[in-house]
């Protein structure tokens, strides 16, 4: 904790620690063993009001703001990163679109439930041939009989197959003007004929986060499930993008620090060649830089998220709490194993499960070398 939280703020993180410690941990092996997200968790989040922290109270939110969700997510990815990134897409890529872009009966008709943590959404921004480059999409939808008739693909999308999930909003080409794409961010409910969501992904790392495909053959919606203007589908996913990746800097933030506490723990009580592990230099070396690098990611999406939350222009520190943030974490996990030796290698230790977790943080929601281009730019380099 930094010293610019508020008594309110610390009881938060004290309250989300202890739910992490108590309820997520004993279950994150199990679950990351086979693939499953437990929706009890996913409930006892909804039950706590985690889902609706940076959401107003009119549409059943906290009154929060964004610095209090990176607050839930960083004391989450501590003890279990599958668990953190769901909530943190549930609420930066699922129920921020609807709230921020939607319209009146949007947000009435399908915040509650997102807030309440009842349902859950998936955003379809990445595609086979659209990862970074998300100007690429090349998913389809026209306009036929007051309808948008979808067609395409989305990969690697984060709360799309749950018992819960409701609708995903895509991104898909809905004309061209100038010769350039104009994209739009249409609401595709579950259950719509020719929407289908392919097998789940069998990854490297946040195992138990439910992450799929999505296939759209001339999938069928009403005019109205547009979200946004049509044709600002592009600016706004950039926009919630860089929301997001404060939000993925908190995960990385508390995935960092949970691999110090368990290097710290491990040095503590591991004993060889008749010493302490933590007794010799070159550890207690290692731990004070592992905990130099929580410190500052810690500091980098804290600014961020107060720039934000007041108002003011936060992009390029986005950008760089989440590139900080996420070399610390894959820093921290590399150096934690290295620590635990053998047993760093088995899944029953966390910091085996952080190694794996960790990479996935230099891409998701952009990758480190975006990351790069965005803080470039705002130097004034030229493209």
């Amino acid at each position: 904790m930094t010293v610019d939280m508020a008594e309110e703020e610390r009881e938060l993180a004290r309250l989300v620690r202890e739910f992490a410690d108590e309820v997520v941990a004993p279950q994150a092996y199990e679950a990351d063993r086979t693939h499953t997200l437990s929706m009890d968790v996913v409930a006892q989040m909804g039950d706590l009001g985690l889902f609706g922290l940076p959401f107003p109270e009119d549409v059943g939110g906290q009154g929060g703001d964004y610095f209090s969700l990176g607050i839930a997510i960083e004391a989450l990815a501590r003890v279990d990163q599958s668990v953190a990134i769901t909530l943190e897409a549930a609420v930066s890529l699922g129920a921020m679109p609807v709230h921020r872009f939607g319209s009146p009966a949007q947000r009435e008709r399908l915040l509650p439930d997102l807030v309440a943590g009842r349902a859950l959404a998936g955003f379809g921004l990445t595609e086979p041939e659209a990862g970074s480059d998300a100007g690429a999409t090349r998913t389809t939808a026209r306009l036929e009989d007051d309808e948008w008739v979808i067609d395409g693909s989305k990969q690697f999308i984060t709360n799309s197959g749950t018992p819960i999930t409701t609708f995903v909003t895509v991104t898909a080409v809905t004309g061209e003007h100038s010769g350039r794409k104009e994209i739009s961010t249409i609401i595709v409910p579950v259950g719509t004929p020719g929407f289908s969501v392919g097998p789940a992904y069998d990854k490297v790392g946040w195992r138990a986060s439910d992450t799929h495909p999505l296939t759209f053959d001339g999938a069928r919606v009403p005019t109205e499930n547009l979200l946004g203007e049509r044709g600002r589908g592009f600016a706004s996913f950039l926009h919630i993008l860089d929301e997001g990746r404060i939000a993925i800097a908190a995960l990385a933030t508390g995935a960092a620090e949970g691999c110090l506490e368990d290097a710290v723990e491990y040095a503590r009580r591991r004993v060889v060649f008749g010493e302490r592990l933590g007794s010799r230099q070159s550890i207690q070396f290692t731990l004070a830089r592992m905990q130099a690098r929580v410190h500052n990611a810690r500091l980098a999406w804290h600014h961020a998220a107060r720039l934000r939350d007041a108002g003011k222009p936060f992009k390029t520190e986005a950008a760089i709490a989440k590139l900080t943030a996420s070399d610390a974490a894959m820093d921290n996990a590399r150096d934690a194993t290295q620590i635990f030796g053998g047993n760093g290698f088995m899944n029953e230790f966390a910091v085996a499960r952080h190694y794996r977790d960790a990479k996935i943080l230099e891409i998701g929601e952009g990758t480190s070398e975006v990351q790069l281009l965005v803080i470039a730019r705002a130097l004034g380099l030229e493209r």
